[in-house]
């Protein structure tokens, strides 16, 4: 069995991840480009059914049968089941694995790419969540490079597959094709003209679901959107990215006529939203992660809209991020309570924006 590369998060922590590397088609509103195929092991139950020594098992078969072969050799492997709370957040914030991961209990582990555009989860809602992201408006590439991946493990193990109703998943949404394909925007004029809401029941009668930044049940932070399909079952994978291809483009154009509207129209009130916005980033003494995200999500469409001239999107990128409560504590080596994070957050935003300071 080949040995495994191992991955330091502190060295991960430092860069970025795909998700915000802020390059890609369409990046200055299209974040990221992510598709999600859920998979289950033939001989065992789904993962709510299971015992530990079944969890335990799956999660050999996956690191023995799949991850120790040559196909695979450059993913490094985690057992999340021993790493501390700080670094399962850490991988969260990462989008490399789900908030249910990180608090779900028993053997469960991550591979990981060391480009982080593909993160394979063991033992999630189900045995295998297979996930891959690309930067910017890239479903297609990231279709591609997912197939591939669940052609070669299914070579290696038998998965839960019935003839009419397709691949077999713990969550009844997900049977049939077991995808997910979501893009994730960020739309700040659509919020800042009320728009948004309207956006949001025109997608939800076309049966796509909206989500925050970290899936499901969470909140928008920073006007960041997750738009994904909710139902794959009678769907084939083709359709299913046909569905939300066609879709992004038309939220693309919502949000550049809005962002137009306020140059054109509020160009005063948005010059000021943005300068303080900027002026709070470069000098608060303590400044909490909501209140950054939301600053911050500002800041990025006054550089898309030339209002800031002297400031790089991929800096702004990195601090959406880099200020998240633990990547805080990975870059400072040590761990902080919630105050302490509040003043190292103002900090670090201080000496990463300050040299950009009009």
């Amino acid at each position: 069995m080949s040995q495994k590369p191992t991955v330091k998060l502190e060295e991960l922590a430092s860069g970025c991840g795909e998700w915000l590397r802020g390059s890609g088609p369409e990046s200055d509103i299209v974040i990221s480009s992510r598709i999600r195929l859920a998979r289950n092991l033939a001989q065992f139950p789904f993962i709510r059914r299971c015992a530990d020594e079944d969890r335990a098992a799956i999660e050999s078969t996956f690191r023995e049968r799949v991850f120790s072969s040559e196909a695979f050799e450059g993913l490094a492997y985690l057992d999340v089941s021993q790493l501390p709370a700080v670094d399962r957040q850490f991988l969260v914030e990462r989008q490399l694995i789900s908030r249910e991961h990180a608090e779900s209990h028993g053997a469960r582990g991550v591979a990981i790419d060391p480009h982080e555009r593909s993160s394979l989860m063991i033992n999630e809602e189900d045995h295998l969540r297979i996930q891959v992201m690309h930067s910017g408006l890239a479903l297609r590439e990231a279709w591609d490079q997912i197939n591939r991946i669940d052609d070669e493990i299914s070579q290696r193990v038998v998965y839960a597959f019935h003839d009419r109703l397709g691949y077999l998943t713990a969550c009844p949404t997900n049977v049939g094709t077991g995808m997910r394909v979501s893009v994730m925007l960020h739309m700040p004029a659509l919020v800042i003209t009320r728009q948004i809401e309207k956006v949001f029941r025109s997608l939800q009668k076309i049966s796509l679901a909206v989500r925050g930044l970290y899936g499901e049940g969470s909140q928008a932070m920073g006007d960041f959107y997750q738009i994904s399909n909710q139902i794959t079952l009678g769907r084939s994978e083709e359709n299913l990215i046909e569905q939300v291809s066609e879709v992004v483009p038309v939220l693309i154009e919502y949000e550049r006529r809005a962002r137009d509207f306020l140059v054109q129209e509020n160009s005063q009130d948005l010059h000021d939203r943005v300068s303080r916005a900027y002026g709070i980033l470069c000098n608060a003494q303590t400044i909490t992660s909501e209140e950054t995200m939301h600053l911050l999500s500002s800041v990025r469409m006054g550089v898309n809209l030339g209002l800031i001239n002297d400031l790089e999107i991929p800096t702004v990128n990195k601090l959406f991020i880099h200020t998240q409560p633990a990547h805080l504590q990975k870059l400072r080596g040590v761990e902080l309570d919630k105050a302490d994070r509040n003043v190292e957050r103002a900090h670090y935003l201080k000496q990463h924006l300050e040299p950009n300071s009009h």
